[in-house]
């Protein structure tokens, strides 16, 4: 029997696997590969969460080949050359992979795919990661959609989900080996991600248990619970979703199944943000300089103020003075995630109260978000800073007071993340440097003042966005 190489990447998982499915329909014997090559990611190779969170799914990816009587074989890039080699070992005469979507990787991919069919070799991508790919969906003109409403209303006109595909039961065991998955050296030099793994559980079996229980759970009553940071009211499967152990189409077809009269509303919220999902790819393909420049060129002219690492260094550490600010970056660095809601508050905080360029929080989401994904991070920081595509206009500053108490009016989150405030009052946990006298009495490690007067933060922002 022939041998096809199945690359995978971002793809981790059995079930729901196109690639997989065509090299198994070819009537292929699949040799089931992961090359680690990360410096071909450009200038966005994954952060230390990301790699702490890869190295658990690639264990559980190598535990369900075993269980099947095959195994993963890892090997080190360049990825070309890492191929290459496995084809030489193995007299493979196809290759199989699903399509990633960053710029670096497009380029890389398209070169391989003429290089290796130029050879004879069968070479072959599909779509593993999206419910419309980037070039299936136009504006009446032929152009890429800016606006998320029409993108969606188009998107929804086009609904239609594949037929899911179950994991094969059995599969050959590779005839070669590869690198032990330690060789990697995925870990943090420092082990601040212990604290993750009480929270997540990486890989195809994890997220398949966390969607169960999104259905059984956070999916009642989603479209009002999912903007309250103090309960889980969110899937909490973005990572899964990141690293393709679970394809988009399967969610959207379960929470299909699920569909009432009575939850309709929710299961369309939900689908809806898979929809941003799919937008935020969509920009980036047509779009690709903006992971690392604005959409829209006026912020090229920006005030933005000059980089402050004191400053930007208190915003990272939760040390902000902003109790919703520093309750949402202290969770951040404790389990390698941030409820939505508090990711819009602490970028408008960062953007526009202490007036820093984007790039600056996008970094630091991007090595400390476990979810932490290309498209989405750019789409979300461009959105929040009002330079990009659909964006809150600049002049729409979140007050991180008011969205608190709206947003988390009994202080549960706050005080949950910044335990320091939970011996005041109420009312004092929102902006303890109102009640000064309390907060010298009940808080003495919290800063006194916030690292910008609110007010004052504000009109500086307003005025520099005056000047563009």
């Amino acid at each position: 029997m022939s041998v096809a190489l199945v690359w995978f990447r971002r793809d981790l998982r059995l079930q729901d696997n196109p690639a997989l499915q065509a090299a198994l329909a070819a009537g292929h014997e699949p040799l089931l590969v992961y090359v680690h090559a990360p410096d071909e990611e450009g200038a966005w190779a994954p952060g230390a969460a990301s790699n702490a969170w890869l190295h658990r799914s690639l264990a559980n990816l190598d535990a369900d080949l075993r269980a099947r009587g095959s195994q993963l074989v890892i090997r080190h890039g360049p990825s070309a050359a890492a191929l290459q080699q496995l084809i030489a070992e193995t007299g493979a005469q196809a290759v199989y992979w699903n399509r990633k979507y960053e710029p670096a990787t497009q380029a890389r991919d398209a070169a391989l795919k003429r290089e290796l069919r130029g050879q004879g070799i069968v070479a072959e991508s599909h779509n593993g990661s999206l419910l419309f790919e980037p070039w299936e969906l136009a504006t009446q003109q032929g152009g890429p959609y800016k606006v998320f409403t029409p993108f969606w209303r188009t998107a929804l006109t086009r609904w239609k989900l594949p037929v899911l595909s179950a994991a094969p039961a059995a599969l050959p065991r590779p005839s070669i080996s590869g690198v032990p998955l330690d060789a990697l050296q995925l870990h943090p030099a420092l082990a601040w991600d212990n604290g993750f793994w009480e929270h997540w559980q990486p890989g195809e079996t994890g997220a398949h248990e966390a969607l169960d229980v999104f259905v059984e759970g956070a999916l009642q009553g989603y479209r009002q619970q999912r903007d309250l940071p103090d309960r889980v009211g969110t899937s909490l499967l973005s990572p899964h979703l990141h690293f393709g152990e679970i394809a988009p189409w399967h969610i959207a077809t379960v929470l299909e199944r699920q569909r009432t009269a009575a939850n309709e509303a929710d299961v369309n919220g939900y689908l809806r943000e898979l929809g941003w999902r799919e937008f935020s790819t969509h920009l980036l393909h047509h779009f690709p300089h903006t992971s690392e420049r604005n959409l829209n060129p006026r912020f090229d002219r920006f005030a933005w103020t000059a980089p402050d690492p004191p400053l930007l260094a208190a915003w990272q550490q939760g040390r902000t003075g902003v109790p919703i600010v520093d309750a949402g970056m202290r969770e951040l660095w404790a389990t390698g995630y941030m409820h939505n809601r508090v990711r819009m508050i602490v970028a408008s905080y960062l953007c526009k109260h202490l007036r820093l360029h984007w790039l600056h929080g996008a970094r630091w989401f991007w090595d400390t978000l476990v979810d932490a994904d290309l498209a989405n991070n750019t789409m979300g920081w461009q959105w929040v800073a009002g330079t990009g595509a659909d964006a809150a206009p600049y002049f729409r500053i979140f007050n991180p007071v008011t969205q608190a108490q709206k947003f988390d009016p009994e202080a549960r989150y706050i005080t949950r993340w910044v335990p320091e405030l939970g011996a005041l009052p109420l009312k004092a946990r929102f902006a303890p440097w109102l009640f000064p006298a309390l907060l010298a009495d009940k808080a003495l490690d919290y800063p006194r003042q916030p690292l910008v007067d609110l007010a004052q933060g504000r009109e500086a922002a307003l005025a520099a966005y005056q000047r563009v």
